[in-house]
């Protein structure tokens, strides 16, 4: 996120010419209600679109890119200049994001420009760093944890983006193997960490027992392995956060879920001994924060729940920590949905670093008729709610990756991953459509009973579709649920049509 201090004489106006943006997506971006700003005032960019600047009488490279909060070597590299000299009226193109790619096999980050400095972290070759300076033979990064470093620019090749692709990031969320047909995420997680942002490890959940402490989940992993896990992340400069969660203690009975964050939420000091197990467990495994997964709440716990969230949140910052929260999707303040209501979008808001909105069962609950999980309608209207309770730049949108095989016969409806919806339309021999009012992939079929299906799931075109509403709404980005179950060429896609920004703030 590029933030700006309001100067004395500044005006919206002027700041808006200075960054190539409209004085209106400043309101926005920032929720202003007039166009008053004060000096010392810290202002949010609107995100990453393209920009260009006309040189004027005075410019120079590096007065331009200080403007811009970019390097004169990026505006050079992107320009194909092979000179500082400018001319008046010159048109040139400013990067809105530019990353070091590391291209040696090791990249040692030390602490400040020279090779006797301070070792503070390592990079794999394919890393993906932030730049946000350039001295000589070094480069200045900024890290998973938001540390800044610097790198031999022999080392890693610099890319600057001028916005012709949306730049955005990407949350994926890691599980273990949960049966034949939903693998591990681990594969996917090693293969595509150039386009991952983040992980949530779902790995962590509130203990039954004792509610003011965590337990693993499944509890078959390794503290080895988790940390193995975690190192391979951060050697990729991919932010890593446990997933702490509330669910899945008897399957289908979600009052036990309710149940078991009654007691952590019950007094400020099951509160207290809560978050000194998050501290903990952050520590333990080297996390660079936390993500939390709240799900199934009393609607009468919602004011203890907000007290938790901001209390959290008030310990994380205090020790440096990333806070990021998953919450159901609601649409306005009406508690009209006993899943969401308990949620207040506001109060989140102003404490978290990330609300994740699980965008997640539009249909596929018991009941609800088929359809997408997550329709591109849907997805708009959660998104826009949320836009009124707090800035664009801390709202990520988590969209399904898997879909739900409907039996319209007998009204009940299976998991269905991309893998199975496809292997499903080969069997039945029913070609998969585009449904152009939601933006999802669907068929029909009838089954050997006679039974009649409706199949909509997710592939890379509705994932394409949801990234590119997420690019025109402004948010941060999008999460996936979850890892391993997707359609391969979603990688392919982003890679190719998208800059994935690495998670560092």
């Amino acid at each position: 996120m590029i933030t700006y201090v309001v100067q004395r004489g500044d005006s919206l106006y002027s700041i808006a010419q200075k960054f190539g943006v409209t004085a209106d997506s400043l309101l926005k971006e920032n929720r202003l209600t007039s166009n008053a700003i004060y000096v010392g005032q810290t202002l949010a960019m609107p995100m990453f679109r393209q920009r260009t600047y006309t040189v004027r009488a005075g410019d120079s490279l590096y007065s331009i890119a200080q403007r811009f909060g970019t390097t004169y070597q990026a505006i050079m590299i992107l320009n194909g200049l092979t000179s500082t000299a400018l001319q008046v009226g010159q048109r040139l193109h400013i990067p809105v994001y530019t990353e070091a790619i590391v291209n040696a096999n090791t990249a040692n980050v030390r602490k400040y420009p020279g090779t006797t400095s301070p070792l503070i972290d390592q990079m794999d070759r394919g890393a993906r760093l932030p730049v946000t300076g350039i001295e000589g033979d070094w480069v200045q990064v900024r890290l998973y944890d938001g540390r800044i470093g610097w790198v031999l620019r022999d080392l890693v090749r610099i890319v600057p983006h001028g916005g012709e692709r949306p730049v955005q990031q990407v949350l994926g969320f890691y599980t273990e193997r949960e049966g034949p047909t939903l693998p591990s995420s681990h594969q996917v997680f090693v293969e595509h960490t150039a386009q991952l942002s983040a992980v949530g490890m779902f790995h962590f959940r509130i203990n039954r027992a004792h509610p003011t402490e965590i337990e693993k989940f499944p509890a078959t992993f390794t503290d080895v392995y988790m940390r193995q896990v975690v190192d391979y992340g951060h050697r990729h400069n991919v932010k890593m956060l446990p997933t702490v969660h509330n669910l899945l203690y008897e399957r289908g009975h979600q009052e036990v879920n309710k149940e078991v964050i009654h007691g952590m939420l019950a007094t400020p000091d099951t509160r207290r001994a809560f978050i000194s197990s998050v501290i903990a467990l952050i520590q333990r495994y080297n996390f660079d924060g936390v993500n939390i997964d709240f799900e199934d709440v009393r609607y009468d716990d919602r004011e203890r729940l907000s007290a938790f969230y901001r209390e959290l949140g008030k310990a994380l910052h205090d020790h440096g920590y990333f806070y990021s929260v998953d919450t159901p999707s609601r649409t306005s303040d009406e508690p009209t949905n006993p899943f969401s209501a308990p949620f207040n979008y506001s109060i989140l808001g102003q404490a978290v670093n990330e609300l994740v909105l699980m965008l997640y069962n539009e249909h596929g609950w018991p009941g609800s008729g088929p359809g997408p999980v997550v329709s591109i309608g849907w997805m708009e209207s959660v998104v826009k709610y949320a836009l009124t309770k707090m800035p664009a730049s801390k709202i990520t949108a988590a969209v399904s990756v898997f879909g739900f095989d409907f039996n319209l016969t007998t009204g009940r409806n299976t998991y269905a991953t991309y893998s199975m919806a496809m292997n499903l339309a080969k069997k039945y021999n029913k070609e998969v459509i585009f449904d152009a009012k939601t933006q999802t992939p669907m068929f029909a079929y009838t089954d050997e009973s006679g039974n009649k299906h409706e199949v909509w799931f997710e592939n890379a075109a509705s994932i394409r579709s949801k990234m590119q509403l997420a690019h025109r709404l402004g948010i941060r980005g999008i999460a996936l649920w979850r890892l391993g179950m997707e359609d391969p060429g979603i990688w392919t896609m982003m890679e190719n049509e998208f800059v994935i920004r690495k998670s560092v703030t």
